[in-house]
């Protein structure tokens, strides 16, 4: 069973051209599973049985996992199991009478724009760091930007003339974004004054560096993004992605276009950028709570 699974991340690389985390994600999930078929001394392809997989379901369940990760698990099976069939290995997948778990929708973690601004106010831009810090939260905020997709900027991403990122997202899609003048202006003055000082001797292209001139990680970057949060006083969970939602939530507040903001976001599916018409809602609720007399 390993061998064919080793054979699977193969295609899924080479054919496929699956992205980093989604190898390692699939990898994790697929290997919980065949953990669990090697203790019952299940190693040939041919003996996982449908109740097979749904006592797998039930005991990632009974282990606390979230709906959503149950999904995305069975999602990774799936593909395993179409994997298999394609190359003959099968002749039935043990998933085809299986659902995919039923996920109720959770509205994305967002902040409000007063609180947006107190914690793009927290950088110490009279250093190079603090300029730096400020050019990506801004940007974040901005472009509604993925953190791998920011630390993957390179000189070249952000056309000066006219103020648009090219950025390449999720299975190697390139989109074009507007960046903003706030944003623009801020990293304008990281590149002018901030980054030649961070580069040093080395020879890179990428926009954003560390310390010691090279790429910043998506674990630097999200320290960076907490440290903020923290310093600006804010008791709720922020992280990379809240600047994301943050952006989707507040340009459909002020009446943007949803489409026009699924083509900023990089969704392929409309109905994944509907969720933030939720977070609106409830947004408009809580104002009406809060003002309305009646409320």
């Amino acid at each position: 069973m390993r061998e064919w699974l080793n054979r699977y991340y193969q295609y899924l690389l080479i054919e496929k051209g699956a992205a980093d985390n989604t190898l390692a994600a699939y990898g994790r999930d697929l290997n919980r599973y065949l953990a669990f078929l090697e203790q019952r001394g299940l190693s040939n392809p041919r003996s996982a049985l449908p109740q097979t997989v749904v006592d797998f379901l039930v005991q990632i369940k009974s282990e606390g996992l979230s709906a959503n990760s149950a999904n995305r698990t069975l999602a990774a099976l799936r593909g395993f199991y179409k994997y298999l069939l394609r190359e003959k290995v099968l002749e039935e997948s043990p998933l085809a009478q299986i659902e995919l778990a039923k996920v109720w929708m959770r509205l994305p973690d967002t902040v409000s724009s007063d609180e947006m601004k107190k914690i793009l106010s927290q950088p110490d831009d009279s250093t190079p760091q603090g300029l730096r810090d400020r050019a990506m939260l801004e940007l974040l905020y901005a472009s509604g930007l993925r953190v791998s997709e920011l630390a993957g900027l390179t000189m070249n991403s952000i056309n000066w003339q006219v103020g648009f990122l090219t950025v390449m997202g999720k299975g190697g899609k390139e989109r074009v974004v507007p960046v903003g003048k706030t944003a623009y202006d801020c990293v304008r003055r990281y590149v002018d004054e901030a980054r030649p000082k961070l580069i040093r001797s080395k020879t890179t292209d990428v926009l954003f560096l560390n310390r010691f001139g090279t790429s910043l990680t998506r674990q630097g970057l999200w320290k960076i993004i907490v440290h903020y949060a923290q310093k600006a006083g804010l008791k709720k969970n922020v992280h990379p992605h809240t600047f994301r939602h943050s952006f989707a939530s507040h340009l459909l507040e002020g009446g943007a276009d949803l489409r026009a903001v699924q083509v900023m976001l990089g969704h392929s599916d409309i109905s994944t950028t509907q969720i933030y018409t939720h977070v609106t809602r409830e947004r408009l609720k809580e104002i009406h709570r809060k003002y309305h007399p009646r409320g």
